[in-house]
Order: structure tokens, then sequence, then C-alpha cells
């Protein structure tokens, strides 16, 4: 005796136009849409990019980071200095000692010109090894910048004073100015503003 089959009926599933868009805008933002946006409003290149949007948590990190602050100078600090030190202990974003948040306020003092840059990377390893809030360590540690042109013009005079055969080698090679703002720069202890540091020597030098 033989049963009789009878096929399976098929049913079908209509999704109406506003369905699907609510669908498409609880979707995730995929990667290559986020690369794709990261190079689009913070002006980076598809290489750095893709390495931020390489894992979420990186991708959350950096957006933390350069909201309301230039991309370029994110991105930089965030892949050079967090990853480097990140890869060199083995650890990653999500057990970083330095958080967004703070590697934010680093870059909001190299901004506003309360610190320099080789100042902040002294307070990014404080606040890695320390951590803590790095506007009150850089008041509590007297780690500002010297921005006092006549402080800046006294070592600047000295130095000049000090070293006549380089006066002369910059006169005939601007470049040669360089050396004087190291040992401007190492006399203020990395403090004095490397700009108005430029400025006074140009003048002084009459570059």
């Amino acid at each position: 005796m033989t049963t009789a089959t009878f096929p399976m009926p098929i049913c079908w599933l209509e999704f109406d136009a506003a369905y699907v868009e609510a669908l498409k805008k609880n979707l995730p933002e995929l990667p290559d849409e986020k690369k794709a946006r990261f190079m689009r409003a913070f002006s980076l290149s598809a290489y750095d990019s893709g390495v931020l949007v390489a894992e979420r948590e990186t991708a959350d990190y950096f957006e933390t980071v350069a909201k309301g602050r230039d991309g370029k100078t994110a991105a930089n600090w965030v892949i050079n200095e967090l990853f480097g030190r990140l890869n060199k202990e083995g650890k990653n974003v999500a057990s970083s000692p330095v958080s967004a948040a703070q590697l934010g306020v680093v870059l909001d003092l190299i901004k506003d010109g309360t610190i320099s840059g080789k100042i902040a990377k002294d307070l990014f390893e404080i606040v890695w090894n320390e951590g803590g809030d790095p506007r009150a360590i850089v008041e509590q540690r007297g780690m500002k910048q010297v921005t006092d042109v006549g402080a800046i013009e006294k070592v600047v005079d000295e130095i000049i004073a000090k070293n006549p055969d380089k006066v002369a080698d910059a006169k005939s090679n601007p470049k040669a100015i360089g050396w004087f703002v190291g040992q401007v720069m190492k006399s203020s202890g990395g403090k004095a503003s490397p700009q108005a540091v430029n400025d006074i020597l140009k003048r002084k030098l009459g570059l």
C-alpha cells in the first residue's frame, strides 16, 4: 500500500518599504563603510583608516579622541603613540591604561599651547604609568610650555654669545638654525615654545 504525498505549501513573506528601511537603519556600520567615512570626515589616508577600523574597539577609541579635534592629529597619536605602546606591552585597546578621554585632553593641551609636542609625550608616559587628569598633572608638575618671549630671548642670547662659529654657520646656511633650536629646547627642558624659539632665533640671527 502506498501513501500519497502532497506538495508542501509555499509561504511568501512580504515586507513593506518602511520595514526594510527600519532594518537598514538598525544595521551596524560595516568596516568598509566606516573606513570610507573616516577618510571623508577626518581626511585620513586609506592606510590609516584601514588600521583604525580593523577592530571595533579601536575605531570607537579613535572616534572618541577625534571628536571635535583634528582627525589627522588624533590618528597619528592613536596609531603611533598608543598602538606602539600597546604592541610593546602586549596589550589591546580595551586594556589601555590611557583612556580615549585622557588622550583627547593631551591633544587639547597641545592645541591650546599649554604644552609642546615633546612635553606631550612625557605627559602621555606619566598618564600611562600613573593615570590621572592630564591637565592636573601639567599644573602640579610644572610642565607648562614657556611662552614668555623675554625668558626665551635670554636663553637665546646666551647661546648665541657662546657660539659665534655656529652663528656664522647659520648665516651662511639657514638650515643650521636647527642646532640653535635644539640647544634652546635643551636648556629650557623642552618647555620653550618651538614656534617662539624659531621666531626669536630668526630675528636674532637675521635670517
